[in-house]
């Protein structure tokens, strides 16, 4: 039986509810990049839940691809909890050339795209309704002018509803690193991101424990403020790897919150970068 006569079809399989023949077939729905884009690598930075550190696991991992020789651009995809942008001290607003737009770059280079850096004001709310924000997400990768991009990061809002769908249908990730928090509820929160990018087909390239520890300042013990980790279990569990486990560190608050995150210094995501270069193929030195 043809899809024009089954009863109901819209030709749209991703919303449509009739029952045709395409329908167990999979559809690459991915969009196409901007005729002015070239972007190599596409790593999605995700967890099941909100606050365990997916902004600052971002700008850890664009910083120092950066460092390494890498052209990095990161999708702000948050868009009604950009921090991005503040992380960073960016505050140049987004141009606009030939109906595209062209993102602005950091102090070291590193561009970004944001729903902040389109307001006219920062702290003003974004208040829409999910279609309309996966709208503006989906904009951030097809009518952005992302110039010879090594490394495009995506900072996923948290959960599995409408933008990161929107994220892991349109835009071909390479790989997907999952962030999570030392707490009970973690392998919840891992199990949901983990189904959500196989039943996408998505790989999990590792990871990482924010808040893992807190380090003593005087004997340099780690106390483990949250209880004890299940991370390895749940590594093994699921097959991944572990890329990182980031203490709490009051010095890294405190640059993400001055906007200076390119001025950081600590070997707590130098394994994980190592690791994504690995698996995305760019292991020689820039």
């Amino acid at each position: 039986m043809s899809e024009e006569n089954v009863s109901g079809c819209t030709h749209d399989c991703s919303t449509c509810g009739a029952n045709c023949p395409s329908k167990n077939q999979p559809q690459d729905l991915h969009e196409p990049l901007n005729a002015f884009s070239s972007v190599k690598h596409v790593i999605g930075v995700v967890s099941g839940k909100g606050g365990v550190g997916k902004s600052m696991v971002s700008s850890m991992l664009a910083v120092l691809l950066q460092r390494q020789g890498f052209r990095v651009g990161i999708i702000d995809a948050d868009v009604t909890g950009p921090s991005i942008p503040k992380a960073f001290g960016l505050k140049k607003p987004v141009e606009g050339e030939d109906g595209a737009m062209l993102p602005p770059a950091t102090t070291t280079g590193i561009e970004i795209m944001s729903a902040n850096l389109l307001l006219d004001e920062e702290d003003k709310p974004v208040i829409w309704r999910g279609p309309v924000i996966a709208g503006m997400v989906k904009q951030f990768w097809t009518d952005t002018v992302w110039t010879d991009m090594d490394y495009l990061i995506v900072d996923c809002p948290p959960g599995t509803g409408d933008v990161p769908l929107t994220v892991f249908q349109t835009i071909p990730l390479d790989g997907v690193v999952i962030v999570t928090a030392p707490q009970d509820l973690v392998s919840m929160i891992v199990s949901k991101a983990a189904h959500m990018a196989d039943m996408m087909h998505i790989p999990v390239l590792g990871l990482v424990e924010n808040m893992s520890y807190v380090k003593c300042p005087d004997c340099g013990k780690e106390i483990k403020i949250f209880g004890e980790s299940h991370l390895d279990e749940i590594a093994a569990k699921f097959g991944y790897d572990v890329l990182a486990r980031i203490p709490v560190d009051p010095k890294l608050t405190q640059l993400a919150d001055k906007g200076w995150m390119e001025m950081m210094e600590n070997n707590y995501m130098d394994a994980a970068v190592e690791t994504i270069r690995e698996k995305t193929g760019e292991v020689e030195n820039k």
